[in-house]
């Protein structure tokens, strides 16, 4: 409820009801696998904004697929930044079963979709907003122009498609070929993280193209939120998307300190205040550390797994 309150807060009730029913009939019409596990959310919530919160995504990350600093596997650096207050103290680590096996993910009640999530040996992933097509150079229109596609377009959301390769895929080659294959609704960019040193990659998408970039060494691939394989008029989100991207490539070190006991590649402009939550993943060993964070620092105690 606390969420629910900060999604819509200044949003009259009318607006949010329109907004759910739009939202509702576009996942009906899509045939979205997910949609009756929103209906019984939205039922359970019993009031509205479940249905629009659910396809409603509008943040900032970072994120980096490289190898460990020993050299022996792959490892998943991300950053979550999003305007909203209370995200990073509400962030929880649900742990699931689907029939590729088992799984966690850094999510929020009442959210059908995955962000950003490990599966202990098979692979991490997360999912990063794409830029915003210039259709007019006026943002708002732009924004309009954005979702008019998306309502014409039956493919899954990013992060629902995300949800079914952590369900659905035994491997990194599975899910790399999942993620850069399937009908999607909008553009995204996934970073995904194997087992091995090698299988490290960054997934452009487009509605009905891909780019993939490849690990380079010791450095691995990283992302922010612009493209770097599609030319164009793109108007990339949250804030200093390039400098974020920079900064994180060229951290040099492995996820942690040698305590093991923090992120220590969270340094500014990755780390600013905007930012709600910090994921380290390693999937050959299932080891991660998670930490929510607020406007004034962290807001969680640090999750070490296992």
């Amino acid at each position: 409820m606390a969420l629910l309150d900060l999604g819509v807060r200044g949003w009259p009730t009318v607006v949010v009801r329109a907004a759910d029913a739009l939202s509702r009939r576009w996942l009906a019409r899509s045939g979205n696998p997910y949609l009756p596990e929103i209906d019984a959310l939205a039922a359970e919530i019993g009031r509205p904004g479940g249905h629009f919160l659910n396809i409603n995504h509008e943040w900032g990350c970072t994120t980096r697929a490289a190898p460990t600093a020993d050299g022996t596997g792959a490892q998943l650096l991300r950053v979550l930044d999003w305007p909203n207050d209370g995200l990073g103290r509400q962030v929880m680590a649900a742990h699931l079963e689907g029939p590729a096996g088992p799984w966690t993910n850094l999510t929020w009640p009442g959210f059908a979709g995955v962000i950003q999530a490990q599966a202990p040996g098979r692979f991490a992933a997360a999912f990063n907003q794409a830029p915003l097509r210039r259709a007019t150079g006026f943002l708002p229109l732009d924004w309009v122009v954005a979702r008019r596609r998306w309502w014409r377009n039956d493919g899954l959301p990013p992060a629902h498609l995300l949800r079914h390769a952590f369900e659905s895929c035994r491997s990194y080659a599975e899910a790399k070929d999942l993620l850069s294959s399937a009908a999607l609704a909008l553009p995204a960019i996934f970073v995904l993280a194997g087992l091995s040193p090698e299988e490290c990659c960054v997934i452009e998408r487009l509605e009905t193209d891909v780019r993939v970039r490849e690990g380079n060494g010791r450095d691995g691939v990283c992302s922010a939120n612009h493209f770097t394989a599609f030319p164009g008029r793109w108007r990339s989100r949250g804030q200093a998307s390039v400098e974020r991207a920079a900064a994180l490539a060229g951290w040099r070190e492995s996820g942690c300190d040698q305590t093991g006991e923090t992120l220590a590649f969270l340094e500014a402009p990755v780390l600013n205040p905007m930012t709600r939550l910090a994921l380290m993943a390693e999937p050959s060993s299932g080891r991660m550390l998670a930490q929510g964070y607020e406007r004034d620092g962290a807001a969680t105690e640090l999750l070490q797994l296992p």
